[in-house]
């Protein structure tokens, strides 16, 4: 009974875990949010090098406002949906370790 115990309750092999999600979880969050910022950020500078491209109409919109007003929420929504099943994947293999005594 007490190795049970000793498995399930152990705070440093807890905190190694929670170190280790925490580590994997800031790397997604930050490769997620560089390829947001760099849709954004890089925009007006599309339109300031490329400007006759920028105002192209498409669907009665200049490609730029497209990609700000139209687009901009499915990028977004498909961000995040990369973001949650990335994120899923990662604790999942995160707990089968566990499961199988693999340690990082």
């Amino acid at each position: 009974m007490s190795n049970h115990v000793d498995q399930v309750l152990n705070p440093e092999r807890d905190r190694a875990l929670l170190g280790r999600v925490m580590r994997r979880q800031v790397r997604l969050s930050l490769g997620v949010a560089s390829v947001f910022l760099g849709i954004v950020l890089l925009l007006p500078v599309f339109n300031l090098y490329y400007p006759e491209l920028a105002s192209q109409k498409i669907g009665g919109f200049t490609l730029t406002w497209l990609i700000l007003g139209v687009l901009f929420y499915p990028i977004t929504w498909g961000l995040s949906a990369i973001f949650i099943r990335k994120s899923n994947a990662l604790e999942d293999a995160i707990e089968r370790d566990e499961k199988s005594g693999v340690a990082h």
